[in-house]
C-alpha cells in the first residue's frame, strides 16, 4: 500500500499544478470507499480555491477558502494529473477539474481509500505521533515510550501514536540497517541503538521520497510514473535470498500478522 514516501511522492507532483486554482467541477462517480465520500461535497467546494496542498502522515490535505478535503489511498489508490477529456479508466472513482484546465483523478481498485470534506479539521489527525522528519522523533523519545513494552520492535515503531508513517517496507528496512532483529522486544532496545534507528528511519525514508517510493504493485505518482526505491531494498520481500551484508539465507516470520524479513546473523 501507498506509505509515507509515496504520498509524500505524489504531493510534490500535484500540489504546483493545483494550487491556487479553482476547482470548477468535482464528479463522484463511485463515493462507497472505505469511509463513504463526504455527502454533497461537489456542492460546497466546487467554484472554491485551492489555496494549499500539505500531508499528514500518510493523508493528504487540500485546504480551500472553507473547509478542507482529505485524501487517503488505502490499499491500492493512487491520483494523477490526467488531460480533461481523456478517458476515464476502470476503478477512477473522483474526478476533479480546475479552473486552470488540469484535472485530478483518484483511482482506487479496492476502494479502501478516503476523499473527505470538514469545515474544521478532521479527527482522523487527532492524536497522531510526530512526523518522522521532524526533530521532535528522535532515539529519545522511542527509548521513553517502549519502557516497559514487551510488544515486538517492529510493530512498536509502526504503531502512528509512536511516530507517523512507518510503514513494513521502511520499518524493516530500517531495523536491518540498525542491526535489530524485528520480533526483539520493545522495551530491551538501548537508548543508542533507538537513536541508531530513529536516524535510520530518516535516512530510509528520504532516500525512498528522492526515489520516488517503492512500487511494488500499482503504485505510481501523479504524473503516472513508478517509484524506484524497491531496487535498493536490503530485506523486505527477499525472505530466502541471501543477505547483502553476510550472504546468509534471510528469515521470514510473521509479525502482527504481516511478513517480517530479517537477517538472524547480523540482526540481533
Amino acid at each position: 500500500m501507498p506509505e509515507l514516501p509515496e504520498v509524500e511522492t505524489t504531493l510534490r507532483g500535484i500540489e504546483p499544478h493545483l494550487r491556487g486554482s479553482v476547482i470548477a467541477q468535482l464528479r463522484v462517480y463511485n463515493g462507497s470507499l472505505r469511509w463513504p465520500v463526504t455527502e454533497g461535497i461537489s456542492e460546497i467546494v466546487e467554484g472554491q480555491r485551492l489555496l494549499s496542498l500539505t500531508r499528514r502522515a500518510k493523508y493528504l490535505i487540500m485546504n480551500l477558502e472553507r473547509g478542507s478535503m482529505m485524501v487517503h489511498l488505502g490499499m491500492s489508490g493512487s491520483l494523477r494529473l490526467v488531460d480533461q477529456g481523456s478517458e476515464r479508466r476502470k476503478h477512477d472513482h473522483i474526478e476533479m477539474q480546475m479552473g486552470n484546465g488540469k484535472c485530478l483523478r483518484y483511482h482506487d481498485p479496492r476502494r479502501f481509500g478516503a476523499w473527505l470534506w470538514s469545515p474544521d479539521g478532521h479527527p482522523q489527525l487527532d492524536h497522531l505521533g510526530p512526523e518522522p522528519l521532524t526533530e521532535e522523533f528522535n532515539g529519545r523519545r522511542l527509548y521513553d515510550l517502549s519502557r516497559k513494552r514487551k510488544m515486538a520492535v517492529k510493530p512498536f515503531i509502526m504503531e502512528n501514536k509512536i511516530v507517523v508513517g512507518v510503514g513494513n517496507i521502511y520499518a524493516s528496512e530500517a531495523l536491518f540497517r540498525s542491526g535489530i532483529r524485528p520480533d526483539r522486544s520493545a522495551g530491551k532496545v538501548s537508548l543508542q541503538r533507538y537513536e541508531e534507528l530513529a536516524g535510520h528511519i530518516k535516512d530510509v525514508l528520504r532516500a525512498a521520497i528522492e526515489q520516488g517510493g517503492t512500487t511494488l504493485r500499482d503504485f505510481v505518482n501523479g504524473n503516472g510514473e513508478p517509484g524506484y526505491f524497491q531496487q535498493t531494498l536490503m530485506v523486505y520481500g527477499r525472505g530466502g535470498e541471501a543477505c547483502v551484508s553476510c550472504q546468509k539465507p534471510l528469515r521470514e516470520i510473521r509479525l502482527g500478522q504481516r511478513s517480517s524479513v530479517f537477517c538472524a546473523h547480523c540482526q540481533r
